[in-house]
């Protein structure tokens, strides 16, 4: 979701139209934007191996740079140039890559003057395009608050198909139409920041009760005693996230207890499958309702550096709290959690590279507003960049 907004944007900048090659795992996941039309590219597109190119094409804008078959040259007439390119923007790009030359000017005027590009990423490529001169107008008109670009393209171009919106809907009126306010909590446990889901489910509770998102429960009393307080409201905690056990811990603490507010707190989990399954239609369907679902949410407390959080709060418009990762500790971080500086999603992957001098070079400094990540750390993704107003 967040490449496919990334290359509508390129396509909206560079006057193309956007086609998609559609694998196996995106069925029935959106409807077509359009109405009358598709979107998909044919079954008989007469160009088959979408799938498998690599930054190692013989196809690839980087080959052919590394390989002088292609004119660079900025008045390069279209006729010396192939009808179609291959342009590798995946995070194995590299920075000393020639791929990366996509994200300067010169490179731009060449390849805008070719017909059919093929372009494949698993990125938020976005802050990369904010680094070219030759759009920096164009955005700044579309996009007076940076931060917002994901918001605006997300919830204009990626809607849910019919089978998706009825998860979606079956849900939300059976257990969150009728609360006064929904806290969504998303938890994602990755390899290189391991931590045990007890940890994690007491990190989640350090975060929600010491910034007053959720309130603190009294321990020495059980449920069953009479609420102190006369007008008890409501909150319903959305809680995502592939492990059970957090849940259920969570829900047992505000069952068995009364809060210290005399608030009645609801804690639900649409599923727990533990472990990813991309493969299977209904996993990404589940997983594509459940973005949706905690885009309703009136606070979201999300993983740092989890590009499920990110467009759930990209599409709800709202800042999030982070929950700290450990690197290198199984243990809570302190503090455990703490509030986005920006609403839009993080560039894991942006090249150190200077289009100038063709050395390295730090993004960061090029545009004002386009800075380090706030939620991810420097030992994981030392080049990572986002959108800030």
């Amino acid at each position: 979701m967040l490449s496919l907004t990334a290359t509508f944007l390129y396509a909206l900048l560079t006057d193309r139209v956007m086609l998609l090659h559609q694998p196996n795992d995106m069925v029935d996941l959106f409807c077509e934007p359009f109405p009358g039309t598709t979107w998909y590219l044919p079954s008989d597109f007469p160009i088959h191996s979408l799938g498998g190119d690599n930054k190692h094409s013989q196809n690839s804008y980087g080959y052919l740079v590394e390989k002088n078959l292609i004119n660079t040259d900025f008045n390069a007439p279209p006729s010396s140039l192939p009808s179609s390119l291959y342009l590798h923007l995946m995070d194995d790009m590299g920075d000393d890559h020639l791929h990366v030359r996509f994200f300067c000017d010169d490179d731009q005027h060449v390849i805008s003057k070719i017909n059919w590009v093929f372009l494949r990423t698993n990125q938020y490529i976005i802050p990369g395009l904010f680094l070219i001169p030759k759009y920096a107008e164009e955005l700044a008109r579309m996009f007076p608050l940076k931060e917002t670009v994901f918001h605006h393209l997300g919830r204009y171009l990626l809607h849910p198909s019919n089978t998706v919106w009825g998860i979606i809907m079956r849900y939300h009126n059976s257990y969150l139409a009728k609360s006064k306010e929904i806290i969504g909590i998303q938890v994602r446990i990755f390899d290189w920041a391991p931590i045990s889901t007890e940890k994690s489910y007491e990190q989640v509770v350090k975060c929600t009760q010491q910034e007053l998102i959720l309130p603190g429960v009294n321990l020495n009393q059980s449920q069953l005693s009479p609420s102190t307080s006369t007008e008890a409201t409501t909150k319903t905690v959305l809680l995502v996230s592939l492990h059970g056990d957090i849940y259920q811990r969570l829900y047992n603490l505000y069952f068995e207890h009364p809060t210290t507010t005399g608030e009645m707190i609801g804690v639900y989990q649409p599923s727990h499958e533990e472990k990813q399954q991309t493969e299977k239609k209904f996993h990404n369907h589940q997983a594509m309702a459940e973005i949706w679902l905690l885009s309703f949410s009136d606070v979201l407390v999300t993983s740092a550096g989890s590009t499920f959080g990110y467009v759930s709060y990209g599409l709800a418009g709202i800042k999030p709290w982070y929950l700290q990762s450990s690197i290198g500790s199984r243990n809570i971080q302190n503090p455990p959690c703490y509030r986005a500086a920006s609403i839009d999603p993080c560039y894991h992957t942006a090249p150190n590279f200077n289009c100038k001098t063709g050395g390295r070079g730090d993004p960061r400094s090029t545009v004002r507003h386009v800075r380090q990540c706030d939620d991810h750390s420097v030992y994981i993704y030392a080049s990572s960049v986002k959108l800030f107003d």
